[in-house]
């Protein structure tokens, strides 16, 4: 049996882990929390955390409070970069909070299994053996920190006030950040930057 810790500051979505998890057979819910430091018996296997990304202090206190447990954080929109971050951080996955019944449990036997849950959309993130094709025209050291910046999912406005330029010249930056990388979108490019090493999350 996989024994598992359900932490949600909602009482809704405690209900709805619990009521969901109940169903699988090879599950047990040893414990079901608002807070983490409620809890003081032994680890569990696997922690389902309800995930606000805003708060990475959260993240880090989780896997502070067990760190022999394996962690399934459940966010409202998981975006890769920071999904990247968590499973840098320690995180075994990162599942949208409408993850289907069978996905969330799919990710609790990988996680107890000492496997990490990805996305296939996610998978262009992470370098390849290959090495990626160099760039015919590099960018310049002002445009790769607007990358940075992208990457952190800045909008043009903040990473104009934060650079101290207008956002005409940002949008010029991404605009000839996105051609030099052949880029279709602001994400494509910073996934592409990431391949090629211009940034690091």
């Amino acid at each position: 049996m996989i024994r598992v810790l359900i932490a949600a500051t909602s009482p809704m979505a405690r209900v709805g882990l619990e009521s969901m998890l109940k169903r699988a057979d090879n599950i047990e819910i040893i414990g079901s929390v608002a807070d983490w430091d409620q809890f003081a018996a032994e680890d569990p296997d696997v922690i389902v955390a309800d995930w606000d990304k805003s708060g990475e202090e959260s993240l880090h206190d989780l896997l502070e409070f067990a760190p022999k447990s394996a962690l399934v954080l459940l966010a409202s929109d998981p975006q890769p970069s920071t999904t990247l971050e968590a499973l840098r951080s320690g995180a075994r996955a990162v599942l949208s909070r409408d993850s289907s019944e069978r996905q969330i449990i799919a990710a609790i036997e990988a996680a107890a299994a000492g496997l990490a849950v990805v996305h296939p959309d996610e998978l262009e993130l992470y370098p390849r053996n290959r090495r990626p094709a160099a760039l015919a025209e590099p960018l310049t050291s002002r445009e790769i920190e607007v990358l940075g910046m992208m990457a952190e999912g800045l909008a043009n406005k903040t990473i104009a006030h934060r650079l101290g330029i207008s956002e005409h010249t940002v949008k010029f930056h991404v605009t000839s950040i996105m051609s030099k990388l052949n880029a279709a979108s602001r994400t494509e490019a910073v996934t592409l930057g990431i391949r090629q090493g211009l940034i690091m999350l």
